[in-house]
């Protein structure tokens, strides 16, 4: 093979070496670039997903509190009933104790 035919080839696939080499760290590049969006897209999909979890847990936990609440009013409302009752139940009791207390500090007095 002639010398400039030779050289001619080796320029050739040197082009060709270096068009490779360019194509290779473009589509590295555009990879690279690929990657990130598709972490951010991935970040951003698990940081919604947290906030509607979070969402739906203080929902939830708002339910609770108000079932909580609900059941203690209940219990408190049953115990006010209860005293009132008991209290209304003494009332006698506790007037003629009154009474009897009084006509004896009455009568020690005289």
């Amino acid at each position: 093979m002639p010398r400039p035919e030779v050289l001619e080839r080796i320029k050739t696939a040197e082009s060709d070496a270096d068009d490779i080499v360019t194509d290779a760290e473009t589509d590295r590049e555009e990879r690279i670039a690929d990657a990130r969006r598709k972490a951010e897209e991935i970040r951003q999909q698990a940081e919604e997903e947290a906030k509607e979890y979070e969402s739906e847990r203080l929902a939830e936990a708002r339910k609770e509190i108000e079932a909580e609440r609900e059941t203690i009013l209940n219990e408190g409302e049953e115990t006010r009933k209860r005293l009132i009752r008991d209290a209304e139940e003494n009332t006698e009791e506790a007037v003629e104790y009154a009474i009897d207390q009084f006509e004896e500090a009455v009568h020690a007095q005289t």
